[in-house]
């Protein structure tokens, strides 16, 4: 038997239209893979590995056979194997480094201001208010949507969060990076020509950082405390260029590759850890 059926909650042909176009989720074993499967009313076929962890999410048409999504899995195992094993490695990169206490000396305050203009607070994990628009995000690597015939990656964390980020660590992540953020504000506000006005510090699970530009509102991972100083300058840079261009097109690359002439390698060494 090419895959097994874990559950379903696909409408039956019978309901109405509008219950038949809502999305339904499955789970499906296909060729030692586990995935999750959701129907939506859409065109392609769309295959996500999800970091940290390596979940396998698969988007397809309402009327799509599960034939052909196994078929499609099937073609793509190894790929897929190949991209849940780069992300293991990656996430014990990023723990062995944050054991390791790699990245600041943890010392100094435990909040920042920013000549009365902004302030930096740690908060728990990542709590944004659904549906407001944050397009300065940088995302965790191997986040992809791939048509029939391409692919991105995801999967769920084989360590505990909890575990990792205790009150002791969130403490000393805060404080490494309070200590380190008026001295790099103070060197690229001149540069960028704006300044954030307000920065928040948080655990994250997807992101690196992010901006809301409107109001000029700024978030950092707290992970990048206890990291190497390059990264929280690179990710610092990188969200105040977006209080000057919303999305990541060329007027954002123009802008990184004048102020940080370097911004690509440190995207790539940055994109080799996982956040978590």
């Amino acid at each position: 038997m090419p895959y097994r059926r874990r559950q379903s909650t696909a409408p039956k042909s019978g309901a109405p239209k509008s219950v038949r176009s809502a999305a339904a989720e499955q789970s499906l074993d296909i060729d030692g893979i586990h995935l999750h499967l959701t129907r939506k009313p859409i065109k392609n076929l769309y295959l996500r590995i999800k970091p940290p962890s390596g979940r396998v999410e698969i988007s397809a048409p309402m009327r799509m056979s599960e034939s052909r999504i196994a078929d499609f899995v099937k073609e793509r195992h190894s790929w897929i194997l190949a991209q849940q094993q780069r992300m293991a490695e990656a996430q014990r990169r990023s723990i062995t480094a944050l054991n390791e206490g790699a990245g600041f000396g943890i010392d100094g305050s435990t909040s920042f201001e920013n000549g009365g203009q902004g302030v930096a607070s740690a908060s728990g994990h990542d709590g944004d208010v659904a549906g407001r628009p944050k397009t300065g995000d940088i995302s965790r690597p191997g986040i992809g949507d791939a048509e029939a015939g391409r692919a991105g990656t995801n999967v769920q964390p084989y360590f505990d969060r909890s575990q990792i980020w205790t009150d002791e660590r969130k403490r000393q992540a805060a404080a490494a990076i309070n200590a380190a953020l008026p001295q790099l504000l103070a060197k690229w506000g001149p540069i960028i020509g704006r300044q954030p006005t307000h920065i928040t510090l948080r655990v994250m699970t997807s992101r690196w950082g992010s901006c809301t530009p409107r109001i000029g509102r700024i978030r950092l991972n707290l992970q990048l405390g206890l990291m190497e100083s390059q990264f929280l300058e690179y990710v610092l840079v990188h969200e105040m260029t977006h209080l000057w261009e919303s999305g990541h097109g060329a007027g954002f690359q123009r802008r990184m590759t004048a102020y940080l002439p370097g911004w690509k390698t440190l995207r790539r060494d940055l994109n080799r850890r996982v956040v978590l």
